[in-house]
């Protein structure tokens, strides 16, 4: 019981009500404007519009992998009635907030479809041209016309935006009404609404990974690709979260609530499904496919394995994977915080380079035409990643700090602690075993 005591101690200690100043919201808000302005200027004076566009998608997709990460954060708690992420909760559900406004990360794409240009990145959107250079993939890709169609493409994208906004709306209200309520039936409401919150959380997220990654290259298909893109939003995700939470301690807010038993069960979080599952999942999809041996397979992990991409395809095993299992497979870099920080912000970034690797390269219209692939290779052996691209470099920043500075807007006016949560006394008493 002085455990407890000691702790809400701490809690009216910390001042908790309108906890972050303005300053570095609106900061973060103007850098992250400035750049997107800057990458969007340098993409378009390049005169490479497919390649613009395909770096767009990236910056938008590490923005949504983010939130989405947090929002999975959010309603997997109250899924399972958990009780120790009470206190680390809030800083997710400021990140989850950002699937409001984040479907104008998608205008470009919309604005694309409108002026009747959307094949610049989408070769199923115009097939007569994709006839003319690889008629037998405009043929195959033809079948799937009833869903590869530009007016379905919108109407889909706008109920995942309007879903995401829903959840992200339903659980930030829950817990804020809670702060000034107490009432425990706000809990019970969202350990009610979660399960079908998760629901179609996953349904959504799986149909945008097929519709703007996957459909990128129409005549492939995966079936795992949706776990594949879960898996890059728990990554961001859970990393952003700690990250986040990292940077409110270091202002001196929630000193005594947050503590190193929370980041080692973010620590895991992040272990568990950023590195490990997504190592699961990498692998079988890559070993399903290298086993099937099928020509329409196997073109997508071809086009990753000539000129630049292989290095890229060897770093994320080794930076995805091999490194950030044997850094943070001890529950003490999980527990120090420069050990844990400099893990997530490693994390965030090969997430990015993940994004990357799943969404620029093209599947090259002539492979068909060469009899092994030492041939292939040596023909595309200029082909290469553009990860330092400024334009890139700006828009991908600017989204971060968009996500960022939009995160901390949502802490301006309210606690950073569920405070009234009946679970908080548990979650400041939380010990590991």
């Amino acid at each position: 019981m002085a455990h407890h005591d000691h702790h809400a101690h701490d809690l009216t200690d910390a001042n908790l009500g309108g906890s972050v100043a303005a300053g570095p919201a609106r900061a973060m808000l103007g850098i992250g404007a400035a750049l997107v302005a800057a990458g969007a200027w340098l993409g378009y004076r390049s005169g490479d519009p497919s390649h613009f566009a395909r770096h767009w998608l990236v910056a938008m997709m590490l923005g949504l992998a983010i939130c989405l990460g947090a929002t999975f954060f959010v309603v997997v708690q109250h899924l399972t009635r958990a009780g120790w992420s009470v206190a680390v909760r809030r800083p997710a559900e400021a990140l989850m907030q950002n699937l409001r406004w984040a479907w104008v990360l998608f205008l470009p794409i919309a604005w694309m479809g409108w002026n009747g240009s959307l094949d610049v990145l989408y070769p199923w959107a115009n097939l007569e041209e994709l006839a003319k250079v690889a008629p037998a993939e405009a043929e195959l890709v033809g079948k799937k016309a009833g869903y590869l169609g530009e007016r379905f493409f919108f109407v889909r994208a706008a109920i995942y935006f309007v879903a995401w906004a829903a959840i992200a709306s339903f659980f930030w209200g829950a817990s804020v009404r809670q702060d000034r309520s107490g009432d425990p039936a706000i809990s019970a409401s969202c350990r009610k609404w979660s399960g079908p919150a998760m629901i179609v959380f996953g349904l959504t997220i799986t149909f945008a990974a097929v519709d703007w990654m996957m459909s990128l290259s129409p005549a492939w298909f995966s079936t795992m690709f949706g776990v594949y893109f879960f898996a890059a939003c728990a990554t961001c995700g859970l990393s952003a979260i700690v990250l986040l939470t990292k940077r409110l301690q270091g202002w001196g807010r929630l000193q005594g609530i947050v503590t190193a038993e929370h980041y080692q069960d973010l620590g895991k979080m992040l272990f568990a499904f950023g590195i490990v599952f997504w190592a699961y999942i990498a692998f079988s999809q890559f070993m399903l496919i290298w086993y099937g041996n099928l020509p329409e397979e196997t073109t997508w992990y071809l086009a990753r394995q000539v000129g630049g991409w292989l290095p890229l395809s060897w770093a994320l095993l080794v930076g995805h994977f091999i490194v950030p299992f044997v850094f943070l497979i001890s529950r003490w870099t999980k527990r120090w915080n420069a050990t844990l920080a400099f893990g997530c912000g490693w994390m965030l970034v090969f997430g990015t380079v993940d994004l990357y690797y799943l969404i620029v390269p093209h599947i090259p219209h002539d492979m068909g035409n060469f009899g092994t692939y030492a041939e292939f290779a040596a023909k595309h052996a200029d082909s290469a990643p553009h990860l330092l691209d400024p334009s890139f470099l700006c828009m991908a920043l600017g989204v971060l700090a968009l996500v960022a500075g939009g995160a901390l807007n949502a802490l301006r006016s309210h606690a950073l602690v569920p405070a009234r949560d009946p679970s908080l006394a548990e979650s400041l008493a939380f010990e590991n075993m």
